[in-house]
């Protein structure tokens, strides 16, 4: 038997090579950068949340510990004491219980609102505060805010 013999390839022939074309390599390239920009704005949206959620819990907290400061003053009718007026919680400037280092300290304001409600039995006041604060992130402001009705002391 002859065997044939395979023709030597001449440097005019095309050559057959596996590989990628310029095409398949690019949109890879681009479906990876995609994917690559979505998990990097993904975590840095989680850290922004994060970092808001914090902040805003400490307000909160802010905010209830003045509404404990006019549920702790006095009223009592039949002595004719009237501690729970406005005038008396006047707008507080104070610091968010945050770890603070350097200037990064975020400052809040608390609002106390006392209104009268009803004069007549049963007597009864609506105390508001607020508790105004700015995100430094994206400058805005945002408020906290806490409402109770409370009667007078004696009972």
């Amino acid at each position: 038997m002859k065997t044939r013999r395979q023709p030597e390839p001449s440097a005019s022939a095309p050559r057959r090579t596996a590989g990628f074309t310029l095409t398949e390599v690019t949109a890879a390239a681009a479906i990876a950068a995609i994917t690559v920009a979505g998990v990097i704005s993904g975590y840095v949206q989680s850290a922004e949340r994060a970092e808001w959620s914090g902040n805003c819990l400490a307000a909160q907290a802010l905010a209830v510990q003045r509404m404990e400061q006019t549920r702790a003053a006095r009223w009592d009718t039949e002595a004719g004491i009237d501690e729970l007026l406005t005038a008396n919680f006047t707008n507080q400037v104070v610091t968010l219980d945050l770890p603070v280092s350097g200037t990064n300290a975020i400052y809040a304001t608390n609002f106390t609102t006392i209104t009268t409600i009803a004069t007549n039995a049963p007597m009864l006041k609506m105390i508001r505060v607020d508790c105004v604060w700015r995100w430094n992130r994206r400058n805005k402001v945002t408020t906290n805010t806490v409402v109770v009705y409370r009667a007078p002391d004696h009972t």
